[in-house]
């Protein structure tokens, strides 16, 4: 199982960080956030080494559909509602200059990474009543009202009907791996370097320590729970990939806002289909569902496969693979100083399914805040915030399941535990790894560490 962006891409290996060391920022995970926010802070001309526990872009940043959007499904229309016009809007801009900032970076820099301006649309699939229509126009209006160029159109060139598209326009695509490729050249970066703790100003790896002015976590998932407490302030999800051939090239990006709706993108000639999405650990309630509407037991998928041969009878399947996104319970990423008790660390986390532009407003805010300018943006991602107006519904099922898991895991011996807090863990039978429902670590089937924030194997 590998994307199609690890099987075109090829990124020399770095060597291990051995020994001692000291730096102005050390940035912990070498993804597509902290790679951004370490190429943004050697611009200003500071000291920046990056760790990393694997390979450069070995996490999340290697499965994304690499869509660069504002388009966050439909979520201006109630993000105005929960956290007012004012933040919504500073919500928006930022994520449309990350779009800019992108094409900046890779036209100065004359970049090959397949980047294409496109527009992107939400479509509904629902036509039996207005409810789907009704969204669509809702969240128009929320669009215009930010400042986005957004509108409305009746029909697009997916291969079924729908009931309404919400078209984007300016927005991109391209391939992160490639990208990444190339601004870590320059940059100071340890691979194979897993950082075991971090206490204060001191991070510790397996085979050596480095003393760090400021301290950024880009790990996709905080793994210090105190100060923080991040476990108790997100989750994490799943989402599926095919990668199809003898199919359609399309024209824009596609997201829809319906329960299990798939998205779609081209990539040169191949088009990736995607969706599937549940909880980590609890995969079979999405198995459960479809085996209602169809008859019989599909994995993931194969749910995927079946709609992909009912659109596209003559396709054929190159590769599939899965990604797994945190979500913060009001759905905003928390990007900026990691606690008030630790002033100089500094996390990004929680970007939903829209990883690339949160990458880089990540690193818009983070590297302003270091070198101590005021950034317009900060108010809106601050970790420190407290809405619980926008937060409470989630706050609350989280809990509930946490603590599921957690008696689960004190109380029976049926399950192997996780190395983070000691919940039981599930197993996917689509990608024979253990998950955790609580905080969403994964270990493949002989227990080795494969997402945190667990920072060891499983003993099975």
């Amino acid at each position: 199982m590998e994307s199609i962006w690890s099987k075109e891409t090829k990124i020399n290996d770095r060597e291990s960080f051995i020994g001692n060391g000291k730096a102005e920022v050390v940035v912990i995970g070498a993804g597509m956030a902290g790679l951004l926010v370490a190429r943004s802070l050697k611009k200003y001309g500071l000291d920046v080494v990056v760790l990393e526990a694997d390979k450069i872009g070995s996490g999340q940043t290697k499965n994304t559909t690499a869509k660069i959007t504002s388009q966050h499904g439909l979520f201006y229309d109630k993000l105005i509602k929960k956290v007012g016009k004012e933040k919504a809007e500073r919500y928006a801009i930022a994520n449309q200059k990350a779009i800019s900032e992108y094409q900046r970076i890779i036209e100065e820099e004359n970049i090959e990474c397949d980047f294409e301006r496109l527009p992107a649309y939400l479509y509904s699939t629902d036509l039996s009543e207005n409810e789907g229509i009704e969204k669509l126009q809702n969240e128009v209006r929320a669009a215009n009202s930010l400042g986005i160029r957004a509108e409305l159109e009746k029909e697009c060139e997916l291969p079924f009907k729908v009931n309404g598209v919400l078209k984007f326009g300016g927005q991109a695509q391209f391939n992160p791996l490639k990208f990444i490729e190339h601004i870590s050249k320059d940059l100071t970066i340890y691979e194979n370097s897993r950082v075991l703790c971090v206490k204060d100003h001191m991070v510790y790896t397996e085979r050596g320590d480095i003393w760090g002015d400021n301290i950024v976590f880009a790990t996709h998932y905080p793994f210090v729970n105190v100060p923080g407490l991040y476990f108790l302030r997100q989750h994490q999800e799943r989402s599926y990939v095919l990668a199809l051939e003898n199919t359609q090239k399309l024209n824009g990006m596609y997201y829809g806002i319906e329960e299990n709706g798939l998205s779609f993108r081209s990539s040169k000639d191949l088009l990736l289909l995607g969706g599937a999405g549940h909880r980590t650990g609890n995969n079979e309630k999405f198995i459960k569902e479809n085996e209602c509407k169809c008859g019989q037991k599909l994995g993931i998928y194969d749910y995927l496969r079946n709609q992909a041969k009912e659109f596209y009878p003559n396709c054929k399947e190159v590769t599939h693979w899965s990604a797994q996104d945190c979500v913060t319970h009001d759905e905003i990423p928390f990007i900026g100083r990691y606690s008030y008790l630790r002033p100089y660390w500094y996390v990004a986390t929680g970007f939903k399914k829209w990883g690339m532009t949160s990458s880089m407003v990540s690193a818009m805010i983070i590297s302003d805040e270091i070198i101590g300018n005021i950034s317009p943006y900060s108010e809106v991602f601050t970790p420190q915030r407290l809405n619980m107006k926008a937060s409470y519904k989630n706050l609350i099922k989280d809990m509930g399941i946490s603590i599921i898991g957690l008696s689960k895991g004190h109380f029976t011996n049926k399950t192997p535990k996780c190395k983070h807090l000691g919940c039981a863990l599930s197993w996917n039978e689509d990608e024979k790894t253990w998950e955790c429902p609580c905080h969403g670590s994964r270990f493949d089937k002989d227990g080795k560490l494969i997402d945190d924030p667990a920072q060891t194997d499983l003993e099975i």
